[in-house]
């Protein structure tokens, strides 16, 4: 008669691990992902403060355009 299959015991998240390796990676993964988590926090600041230099220019730029068609009508129409 044949035997029942092994099976393999997989540890719980709460049992510690049998690779000494383990506890190191563990250690690189979440520093990993804190450094990943400053860069995103970063990325996000400097991207509002991009926006806002950005429609600075574009205002600056509006009423430069505004101010030499006023001029131009001025000068056009003699007003």
């Amino acid at each position: 008669m044949a035997a029942p299959a092994r099976t393999l015991r997989v540890a719980g998240p709460d049992e510690p691990s049998l690779d000494p390796a383990a506890i190191e990676r563990a250690y690189r993964r979440e520093r990993a992902r804190r450094r990943a988590r400053y860069a995103r926090a970063e990325a996000a600041r400097s991207s509002t403060a991009r926006f806002f230099v950005v429609l600075a220019v574009l205002l600056f730029l509006t009423v430069l355009f505004a101010l030499f068609a006023w001029h131009e009508v001025q000068a056009t129409f003699g007003i």
